[in-house]
């Protein structure tokens, strides 16, 4: 993690004077249309409730972020391989973006892989998410590569994707 990235302590409390108590806590079936629900209004080609499930059924590592009144304010999923993480989908709620719930997310993420012995975290994103970008170069991810046509875009096209990785 870069010198620029707040620590999780700090960054907890600042966020908890905001939403009050925040907690993490694995992602069930139960939480999927809520999580469905924050993933069609942040995303132009959202997943879908088959793709969490799938992802679920499939072990992969997910977790939701919840205020104290337990209002869902984000998620991610993370697939676990042989000393490699890669974040799949991580999302912040529309209305609670920009505020740093995305770095807190990222770092329990990233706490999740190394508490399981990974060595390094992928992932892709839209080369149209300026914003994600430059959220995780801030965080220490650096480009390793493109994915040329990765991404369903508008009017049956594709965009490609930024491959990024982390050392963990």
């Amino acid at each position: 993690m870069t010198a620029s990235v707040e620590s999780s302590a700090g960054l907890l409390s600042g966020l908890e004077a905001r939403f009050g108590p925040l907690q993490f806590a694995p992602m069930t079936t139960d939480d999927v249309d809520a999580v469905v629900e924050i993933e069609n209004a942040v995303y132009s080609h959202p997943w879908t409730r088959g793709n969490f499930l799938d992802s679920l059924y499939s072990g992969y590592q997910a977790q939701t972020l919840c205020d104290g009144a337990h209002v869902l304010l984000g998620y991610f999923l993370v697939m676990l391989a042989v000393e490699e993480a890669h974040l799949l989908n991580i999302s912040v709620a529309a209305a609670h973006q920009h505020q740093g719930l995305g770095q807190l997310l990222l770092n329990q993420a990233t706490a999740l892989a190394r508490s399981n012995e990974m060595r390094t975290m992928l992932l892709e994103v839209r080369e149209s998410n300026t914003h994600a970008i430059k959220v995780y170069k801030r965080y220490g991810f650096s480009e390793i590569g493109r994915r040329k046509n990765y991404y369903p875009a508008e009017n049956n096209t594709r965009e490609g994707a930024i491959v990024m990785s982390l050392a963990l």
